[in-house]
């Protein structure tokens, strides 16, 4: 089953590949060639046999042929299966809790866990919307330092691997109760892909959660008030940290 906008990164970066895209439509339909424009209603596809503008409400998946299993620019799926931490999770309509990290959320209509993203270790919670065209991914770990140097070294990374890399905005929130930052930005993926993220950084004594959400730049503007509310729904049942994660049978 070819992956869907893989999941690389313990930050939350994206990196899709340069090559051609495979888009399944609802008829049953799939489109190969390359997303040359985005807009809230239709994106736009290059195709051997010329441009074509599709519906996003005709889309299902926009998948990645060349990262199918046994591919070898993609990561063994037993040595992912390996790395990745057990999560006890569900997703009961609207609700969304996560028993390893303590934690819960309110998501928005049709979001849905997916599990074929790759977790990287300290991962808790890979979320997408339904048409995959959406994600949050939460971490958690102890840090000894502040809040805001937490913060720097996540940008840093970021920036590391995410081209055109600009950081927007930056606020001093309070998320259940804690002290926390919503930090926007955005970069361009290897093949160019303009995506816009959304982090929240939670502290909690030493140990800090960030969640971030992120979607092509051109729907970011509408989608921030639902990422935005996602993120300050964030509820802690306890305390935790990524040594206890890694720990875990």
């Amino acid at each position: 089953m070819p992956r869907v906008l893989s999941v690389l990164l313990l930050f939350a970066a994206v990196s899709l590949p340069a090559v051609a895209e495979e888009i399944s439509l609802k008829d049953g339909t799939k489109i190969i060639g390359h997303m040359t424009a985005v807009t809230a209603d239709t994106i736009e596809v290059d195709t051997t046999y010329g441009k074509m503008q599709l519906k996003r409400g005709n889309i299902v998946t926009i998948g990645f042929p060349e990262n199918a299993p046994g591919n070898s620019n993609t990561p063994d799926a037993a040595a992912v299966k390996a790395d990745a931490p057990k999560v006890d999770e569900s997703l009961q309509g609207l609700r969304y809790v996560n028993r390893t990290g303590k934690f819960s959320l309110t998501v928005p209509q049709q979001w849905v866990i997916n599990a074929d993203l790759h977790r990287s270790p300290g991962t808790l919670a890979v979320l997408t919307s339904s048409d995959k065209t959406r994600f949050l991914v939460a971490t958690q770990e102890d840090y000894p330092g502040s809040l805001e140097s937490y913060k720097e070294l996540a940008m840093l990374n970021a920036r590391r691997t995410l081209t055109n890399f600009e950081e927007s905005a930056q606020s001093n929130v309070t998320i259940d109760g804690k002290a926390a930052l919503l930090v926007y930005y955005r970069g361009s993926q290897k093949g160019g892909l303009p995506v816009a993220f959304l982090s929240a950084i939670i502290a909690s004594g030493n140990s800090y959660t960030k969640m971030t959400v992120w979607c092509i730049e051109p729907l970011f503007h509408d989608m921030q008030p639902s990422f935005e509310k996602m993120l300050m729904s964030y509820r802690a049942s306890g305390q935790t940290s990524a040594a206890a994660v890694s720990s875990k049978p």
